[in-house]
């Protein structure tokens, strides 16, 4: 399958709109969970107000926050697909450019010494584009997430020892859901990365913050981590936007890599009650959004 790069184009500019302004349906499955247990009344009251936003913001066809974030692009590549590489990330630079300016979207992105905003969304290294590949024939699949400061701010990177234990990592985990509070406009995902190196930590807590909810880590271990951490991060009387109630997270979802025999690191990365996000699958049959 030879990828069109204008198709591409085109399809990078709808996801960034798209993911603005439609939250995917798992988040919503997952403020009717939160409503249900919710047992503070504020929390309630929060959580109807944010459900209705997100309605407004489908039928007036506007963006569910002001905050367009930084723009995140992530690529999955499968077999017999051809494409240059180089071309692919201008094409999608392109669409994130034009879903900038066709679609008057506040530009959230500055050069950060200067604070120069060139207005399209765009700047050194920007948007963020991951490559990567997978065994599907003639597929390619294309993520657009918008990653507000808020949550961004809440951003964290601990490197463990071995002999600290794996209680060190949860005690971490909560300690910065208790730090941030309300700050991260909960319910938030909390993304949890743990092991590979600095760099690779941080990856692995944004990977999982973006994840869709009621998915399990791969790992067994992993998937008993985040499942015991989901529990206690409500169990601390956060609530919506920090005032009070059991609904301070969807999840906290975990993301792990082999490590040094030396080291344990442990990262946090959180996304948003309004945790956005789109995709696209290209195949020889054509374009589908989900």
């Amino acid at each position: 399958m030879d990828l069109d790069l204008t198709e591409v184009e085109a399809v990078c500019k709808d996801l960034y709109v798209r993911a603005l302004k439609l939250l995917p349906p798992d988040i919503k499955a997952g403020f009717a969970d939160l409503a249900r247990d919710e047992t503070s009344a504020t929390g309630r009251a929060i959580l109807g107000t944010m459900v209705e936003n997100i309605a407004v913001a489908e039928r007036t066809k506007n963006i569910l926050c002001q905050d367009t974030g930084i723009p995140i692009y992530n690529v999955v590549i499968g077999r017999d697909v051809r494409v240059e590489g180089a071309d692919l990330k201008a094409a999608i630079r392109r669409g994130c450019e034009r879903a900038t300016t066709e679609h008057s979207l506040r530009s959230s992105v500055v050069h950060p010494i200067t604070r120069v905003n060139e207005q399209t969304s765009c700047g050194i290294r920007v948007p963020i584009i991951h490559v990567d590949f997978d065994d599907r024939p003639e597929t390619v699949s294309v993520e657009m997430i918008p990653k507000g400061s808020g949550s961004e701010n809440g951003s964290f990177l601990q490197m463990l020892l071995p002999s600290d234990g794996i209680n060190a990592v949860k005690r971490f985990v909560i300690d910065r859901v208790i730090e941030l509070g309300g700050r991260v406009c909960p319910p938030t995902i909390v993304g949890v990365g743990i092991g590979g190196t600095s760099d690779l930590c941080m990856h692995l807590a944004k990977v999982a913050a973006t994840r869709k909810l009621r998915t399990d880590c791969s790992d067994p271990d992993g998937a008993r981590i985040e499942a015991e951490l989901s529990r206690a991060v409500n169990e601390l009387g956060i609530g919506p936007q920090g005032l009070g109630g059991r609904s301070t997270s969807f999840a906290v979802h975990v993301e792990i890599a082999a490590t040094h025999i030396t080291q344990n690191p442990v990262a946090v990365n959180i996304q948003c009650h309004s945790a956005r996000r789109a995709r696209a699958t290209f195949t020889p049959g054509g374009i589908a959004f989900d």
